[in-house]
């Protein structure tokens, strides 16, 4: 039996899709931690703030590939959600990624307890396993009979997006 791939070789590998369910308001121990300290400061965005992973994007979109997320949040929107929304998603959109808001502040979640996760092409899921204080702890590539139950969530979160 073939071992399974790594989140990083699903990434590199994809056809046509790759979609991201992010369900926390803070991951911010695990990114760029001097960015975030800068946003809020009030410093203005570095010119080439996440220029690798949109570099990245580019490669993907270029193809005619699709790169979307969903992330599921409440308001009022803590710091590192607006750092997110205002730093991130904006400099990512020039790469090509789109995205897409959830908001349950004034209705129930209908993802309640759904992990956030990556799967590329409607096929392996990869869980993302977070600590408490948000900070990345890996991924669990999960077996590709649970794609359906992925493909579901992903449906899910677009139709309330």
């Amino acid at each position: 039996m073939a071992a399974s791939k790594t989140l990083a070789e699903l990434f590199d590998t994809f056809q046509r899709e790759a979609f991201r369910l992010e369900t926390l308001d803070d991951y911010s121990k695990s990114g760029n931690a001097d960015a975030y300290q800068a946003f809020l400061a009030g410093s203005p965005q570095p010119a080439d703030y996440n220029e690798e992973w949109v570099s990245e994007l580019r490669a993907h979109t270029r193809n005619g590939k699709r790169i979307y997320r969903v992330h599921i949040l409440c308001r009022p929107l803590t710091p590192y959600l607006r750092f997110e929304l205002g730093w991130g998603y904006q400099k990512n959109a020039t790469g090509g990624e789109e995205f897409f808001i959830l908001d349950v502040t004034e209705q129930q979640n209908p993802l309640e307890g759904v992990p956030d996760f990556w799967q590329m092409d409607g096929s392996t899921p990869a869980v993302m396993n977070y600590s408490d204080d948000g900070a990345f702890l890996g991924a669990d590539v999960l077996p590709s009979d649970r794609a359906e139950e992925f493909r579901a969530y992903r449906d899910t979160a677009m139709a309330h997006a």
